[in-house]
């Protein structure tokens, strides 16, 4: 008889992400915990003290990052798991936060069960990963990895004028550079799939192999202003028309290209932006996102082509490349063994991508990481209607546990 598998505790997990929801909770049970705000300081203290409780030892690092570790018997590189505690304003109950109580609730089962790891387990809570107080997002795993520069980062200033390093030392989390996150056995995040796809296919778990490159461009399209009453319509260089062209030959031309890529066309501006006065020039932006950089290679030759536009009302357009992303591959080894201990508990699972960023893709790049995802419904996320169901939080913490303890038995 197969050895019954231990199992999280689901209410003590629930009753941690409600308790955690408090700080910042908003009208319509939403949360607001924008980084380094008031509200994620008492979420980190309140976080600090429960691994505190457990005799788990913690640190701070120069960005705010929050470590606490249980020893293990053998002193080796740790087993990392992770997410970030704060929020965007209005966002949801699970964003972030799941990943990091995940880390709490499987070393609660440690604890409770009197279960020693053979080699040490960190949980890991990243500073301002959202970006919506700071930008960028992912600041403090971009630091970590050298994507950023930290005096840059320090010095980017709130809506209020207050930089980053100001406010981390006024809510007294500014650490030592020592304790950084420098190496580790592996690094698994469990996030919620802000997306539709595993709800719509009954999956409990995403097991995500990648996060998706993307590229995104900055379009301006340059006319002529004339009086909107008195310029027959053949003689007008009218912009925002050879806008409306230019989006409906982008979206044939890349909605052909592959049934796997997403693009977005999110921010337009229209000038002079006067009901009496033929738009002059129309500015827009357009990302696009796929795991194959050939395909992302096609996208930029197809955007770059727009210059040429036949049907472009008598005006200009011009083309510039704002930034661009690689995709991120995550460890095969530790994606087959997320993927196996999701098979040894039952839950239905799917391979997938991640189409947003996470800290995961920067932790990558110097430390063996993975990340699940547990179904969000009706693919809601960024919102206050986030949600998803406390069974398949539970599910995603046990596919965890299952895993550090999988790997610690093979390090046996």
């Amino acid at each position: 008889m197969e050895k019954q598998k231990l199992l999280v505790n689901n209410e003590r997990l629930k009753d941690t992400l409600e308790t955690f929801a408090d700080f910042g909770r908003t009208e319509k049970n939403g949360v607001t915990r924008l980084s380094l705000s008031e509200e994620d300081r008492l979420a980190r203290d309140y976080f600090c003290a429960c691994c505190k409780d457990l005799g788990m030892e913690v640190k701070i690092d120069d960005m705010g990052n929050i470590y606490a570790t249980l020893a293990g018997i053998e002193n080796k590189p740790p087993i990392v798991i992770g997410s970030h505690l704060d929020t965007v304003k209005k966002g949801g109950r699970f964003d972030g936060v799941l990943g990091v109580l995940a880390g709490l609730e499987v070393v609660r089962t440690l604890v409770e069960n009197k279960i020693i790891p053979r080699i040490p387990l960190t949980i890991v809570n990243f500073t301002n990963e959202e970006g919506a107080r700071f930008e960028p997002s992912m600041m403090s795993s971009g630091v970590l990895s050298g994507k950023f520069d930290k005096t840059t980062m320090l010095d980017k200033t709130d809506i209020n004028g207050t930089s980053f390093g100001e406010a981390l030392q006024a809510i007294g989390y500014d650490g030592d550079v020592e304790s950084r996150l420098k190496e580790a056995t592996a690094f698994i995040e469990l996030h919620v799939e802000q997306g539709p796809i595993l709800e719509a296919e009954s999956s409990s778990i995403g097991v995500v192999e990648c996060v998706l490159g993307m590229v995104c461009y900055e379009i301006e399209v340059a006319g002529e202003s004339d009086h909107a009453g008195t310029t027959p319509m053949g003689m007008r260089k009218d912009a925002l028309f050879a806008t409306n062209n230019l989006i409906g030959e982008v979206r044939n031309k890349l909605g052909n290209l592959d049934p796997d890529l997403v693009f977005t066309m999110g921010r337009m501006h229209v000038f002079p932006n006067i009901h009496t006065v033929i738009p002059n020039k129309v500015v827009f932006s357009l990302e696009a996102r796929h795991k194959d950089p050939v395909v992302i290679q096609r996208v930029e030759e197809i955007i770059q082509g727009l210059k040429q536009f036949p049907a472009n009302e008598g005006c200009t357009i011009k083309t510039e490349k704002l930034w661009d992303r690689s995709t991120v591959w995550f460890n095969p080894q530790l994606i087959k063994q997320l993927e196996e201990s999701t098979k040894s508990l039952g839950y239905s699972y799917k391979r997938m991508v991640s189409g947003a960023g996470h800290d995961a893709q920067f932790i990558a790049s110097y430390v063996p990481s993975a990340m699940i995802f547990v179904p969000s419904i009706n693919g809601k996320s960024h919102c206050e209607e986030e949600l998803t169901e406390w069974d398949d939080c539970a599910k995603g913490v046990n596919v965890i546990l299952e895993t550090v303890l999988s790997i610690q038995a093979q390090l046996s």
